[in-house]
């Protein structure tokens, strides 16, 4: 049986990812009518900072010899981890989950944009095309000044400003940093994050039910966390990203069975639309790597 390339691996790791994310997101959606933001990011950030920390210790990853370059990294990824938490959950809070998901599907737009700026990845004008006709796909879902606008549409936006910086400066790490460390430290980030934002608000009680959806928010937020980290790490950026959209579908599927949402027809539009372009860039940059291979200097 042949080995699986980095990145048909990088984009299993992805899907699952996407996968456990959309669940966490889930179980902490449903929890907003019973615990205060903060409050559930700073249990589920013990939670998982503990896991984490265990199975540093039994993979012999709890190591701290990296190099100044590499720290730096870890600390730059960490600091779009937590700005990308507290943005995306803020609007997960007050939007239903599949117009927040259809927003954040305009990352692989992002990360393929910032992959061309900051790490010079080839970006020719079909691709530029493609991901400027995304954007607009993504002011479709917004719908600044309709009837339908949410100010926390502005959030998701935040969040995916955020989680772009992430995955770009993961691809600048040396690959001898463990990825369970560098996922512990962002739980880390995140979870100090809710501890000083707890500290200004009222804290509720934990009943049996919320309880059991923050555990289960936990688990898949670990599961994430490794799963994401390894994806951007095995696979090229460009052919791993677009995989995020498993996401939508789940987050659709969700939104429907457990919180009775479902986004209006312009936004559907527009996660098409952006979804569409997602998948051109995917294809061009697919074929740009076939032909790098037989006249890599014209291309270039």
């Amino acid at each position: 049986m042949p080995s699986l390339s980095d990145n048909v691996r990088g984009a299993l790791l992805m899907m699952g990812a996407m996968c456990a994310f959309t669940f966490n997101d889930a179980f902490m959606k449903a929890l907003a009518d019973e615990l205060p933001l903060f409050q559930a990011i700073l249990f589920r950030g013990v939670c998982a900072v503990i896991c984490l920390a265990v199975m540093c210790k039994l993979l012999g990853q709890l190591r701290f010899d990296l190099t100044a370059r590499d720290w730096k990294l870890v600390l730059l990824r960490t600091a779009g981890e937590v700005g990308g938490t507290y943005f995306f959950l803020t609007a997960l809070f007050h939007m239903p989950i599949a117009n927040v998901s259809a927003i954040l599907q305009a990352l692989p737009l992002a990360v393929s944009l910032a992959a061309a700026i900051f790490l010079g990845e080839a970006l020719g004008w079909r691709r530029l095309t493609a991901i400027c006709v995304g954007f607009v796909g993504v002011l479709l879902i917004i719908q600044p000044g309709g009837a339908d606008f949410s100010f926390f549409s502005l959030y998701a936006l935040g969040a995916v400003a955020c989680v772009t910086l992430r995955d770009v400066v993961v691809r600048r790490m040396s690959r001898d940093v463990p990825s369970v460390l560098v996922a512990l430290i962002a739980a880390v980030g995140v979870t100090t994050m809710g501890a000083v934002g707890s500290v200004f608000v009222e804290w509720a009680p934990f009943s049996p039910t919320s309880a059991l959806q923050l555990a289960g928010a936990t688990g898949f937020l670990i599961f994430g966390y490794i799963a994401s980290v390894s994806a951007m790490r095995f696979g090229e950026i460009g052919f791993v990203a677009p995989f995020r959209y498993t996401s939508l579908l789940v987050a659709l599927v969700l939104g429907v069975l457990i919180f009775g949402e479902w986004p209006s027809s312009l936004a559907m539009i527009g996660a098409t639309i952006v979804v569409a372009t997602g998948l051109f860039t995917l294809y061009r940059e697919t074929k740009l790597r076939v032909g790098q291979r037989v006249v890599p200097d014209r291309i270039r």
